[in-house]
C-alpha cells in the first residue's frame, strides 16, 4: 500500500463527508447547493466512488466511523484528519484489494498536473526526482557535504 493513500484519501473526502454520511442520494443534492461551482461535479463523483468503496469497511469499524464523523464535523480539524488518516491506514493494511483500487480512484480523481501535499510539522513535500538531494527539516542542523 502506498503510505500516502490514507492522507490522500482523508483530505480528499474531508469536504465532501458532512453529504456523504448523511447518504450518496442527499449527497449529491447537497454539496451541489454548497459547493456550487466550487466542487466540480467530477469531484463529487470521485468522492462518491470512493466513499462507496470504503463506507461499508468504515461503518464495520466504530473507531473509523467516529474518526469520519468528527471530520464531517470540522472538516479542517487537524487532529480529527489525524485520527481518520490512522484509522483509514489500519483498514488499508487489512484489505490491499481495497487499498489498490482506492488508489487506483484517488489517481484519477486527481487534476491534470501535479499536486503534492506536506501535512505536518516540518513536512516536506516532493512533487519529482530528487534524487542525489539532500532533505533537512528541524532546527540547528548542519549538512556537510563531501
Amino acid at each position: 500500500m502506498d503510505p500516502q493513500l490514507p492522507a490522500q484519501l482523508a483530505q480528499f473526502l474531508a469536504p465532501y463527508l458532512p453529504y456523504l454520511l448523511k447518504g450518496l442520494k442527499l449527497a449529491g443534492q447537497e454539496a451541489a447547493k454548497k459547493f456550487g461551482e466550487k466542487a466540480g461535479e467530477q469531484s463529487l463523483d470521485h468522492a462518491k466512488a470512493l466513499w462507496e468503496k470504503l463506507r461499508p469497511k468504515v461503518e464495520a469499524r466504530p473507531a473509523a466511523l467516529e474518526a469520519a464523523t468528527d471530520v464531517a464535523a470540522n472538516p479542517k480539524d487537524e487532529e480529527a484528519l489525524a485520527a481518520l488518516r490512522l484509522q483509514l491506514k489500519k483498514l488499508l493494511a487489512e484489505d490491499d484489494s481495497l487499498a489498490q483500487e482506492l488508489a487506483r480512484l484517488v489517481a484519477q480523481a486527481r487534476p491534470a498536473g501535479q499536486t503534492v501535499t506536506a501535512s505536518g510539522s516540518r513536512s516536506v513535500a516532493i512533487g519529482g526526482n530528487v534524487s542525489g538531494s539532500v532533505i533537512v527539516t528541524g532546527d540547528n542542523n548542519k549538512v556537510n557535504k563531501g
